[in-house]
């Protein structure tokens, strides 16, 4: 039992240091009956660890009395991109964890098993921060996944 409740509490602790995303839109796909219809819909979320960093995620919701209810399973289809809104600042901390990655935003896309993650990793020798979106439920052999990349430049504003 003790075991459970710190598996518990672990995953919480995990998953809050991920960012959470705001929807921005989304568009109908397929009309059903019964419960809301098929869609895609848009979400934005800032990037936890850097600031000035915005990705946006476009991702299939199932819809109907399973979509409805929360019991159904999203398809792994989705893309995303990232763009600098400001200047950037990196940490030690983020260079330190370019090789493996850093998951920064995660979403359930099923009951159970199926998750939505974007991992950024850093290219210092182009000076990029890179964002893969990705589904953790293989799918074909292979999970789906998309790539957006963010070169870090120096921040000018125009002039008025």
């Amino acid at each position: 039992m003790n075991r459970c409740w710190i598996f518990v509490f672990s995953m919480f602790a995990f998953c809050s240091t991920a960012a959470h995303a705001e929807q921005v839109g989304s568009v109908d796909t397929v009309f059903k009956l019964f419960g809301p219809d098929h869609k895609i819909v848009v979400e934005a979320f800032d990037d936890p660890d850097i600031k000035n960093v915005t990705c946006y995620i476009s991702r299939a919701k199932t819809g109907g009395i399973k979509g409805g209810l929360g019991l159904a399973e999203d398809t792994a289809d989705a893309a995303i991109s990232c763009q600098q809104v400001g200047p950037i600042e990196l940490s030690d901390k983020i260079k330190q964890g370019k090789d493996k990655g850093i998951v920064v935003f995660q979403k359930r896309t099923s009951l159970v098993f199926k998750k939505l993650q974007v991992v950024r990793f850093y290219d210092e020798k182009r000076n990029a921060l890179i964002y893969l979106s990705y589904s953790d439920k293989v799918v074909d052999g292979s999970p789906k996944n998309a790539l957006s990349a963010v070169p870090i430049i120096p921040w000018a504003h125009a002039a008025p």
